[in-house]
């Protein structure tokens, strides 16, 4: 049980820190959707690159963890757990998410951008609703 318990914490931990930069990268896109000024630009671009890059690897820890979690409870338990089945279809939308982030950077880098800030204030509130879903299934389990 301590193992389960260790696993756990280092998937919230890891899942916390990805989430805090998958919520702040689409306010850089805001940001930069809006800019005229070319040393702004830059500097976002910078940033955008940066950011994303960082919190790649706790995205992929995440995930690493859970898959760790699922392995230590047993195959009879996630056949059981339907609550798990669909925090990991939100998990699977949620990496989709992450990487569409890395074709709109590559746009943004390119100067190709052409979706407004509206866009991206929209598109911000994508993982905020999969988080509450994601936190309602893993601790209410209401199936």
């Amino acid at each position: 049980m301590t193992t389960i318990l260790w696993l756990k914490a280092f998937h919230v931990i890891f899942m916390v820190a990805w989430f805090a930069g998958i919520f702040y990268l689409p306010r850089l896109f805001v940001n930069h959707a809006e800019s005229n000024n070319p040393d702004v630009i830059e500097q976002l671009k910078g940033m955008e690159r940066r950011l994303l890059y960082f919190i790649t690897p706790f995205a992929i820890l995440t995930l690493a963890l859970g898959l760790a979690l699922i392995m230590q409870y047993g195959r009879d338990w996630f056949v059981a757990a339907k609550w798990l089945h669909y925090k990991l279809t939100l998990v699977i939308i949620l990496f989709a998410y992450h990487a569409y982030c890395f074709k709109l950077l590559k746009d943004f880098k390119l100067d190709r951008n052409t979706r407004s800030g509206r866009f991206y204030r929209i598109f911000n509130e994508v993982p905020v609703l999969i988080l509450f879903a994601v936190i309602i299934l893993a601790y209410v389990k209401p199936m």
